[in-house]
């Protein structure tokens, strides 16, 4: 029985975030769920959330 290749998931930076490098974060689709990660520190982990978790997280940052 062979064992399934991992997925690397694919991450992507916001659009807002511009071009000059600064507070940015990265998203994946995380099989059904929504990955968080630090742009400038991808290898220190990342934040996996429920897409209605997400969703209140955006609600609440929003202005």
């Amino acid at each position: 029985m062979s064992t399934p290749a991992l997925i690397q998931p694919a991450w992507r930076k916001s659009s807002h975030s511009g071009g000059n490098e600064g507070n940015c974060v990265e998203l994946a689709d995380l099989d059904g769920r929504v990955g968080v990660r630090d742009s400038k520190n991808p290898t220190a982990g990342h934040l996996t959330l429920t897409r209605h978790e997400f969703a209140a997280l955006l609600t609440h940052l929003r202005p």
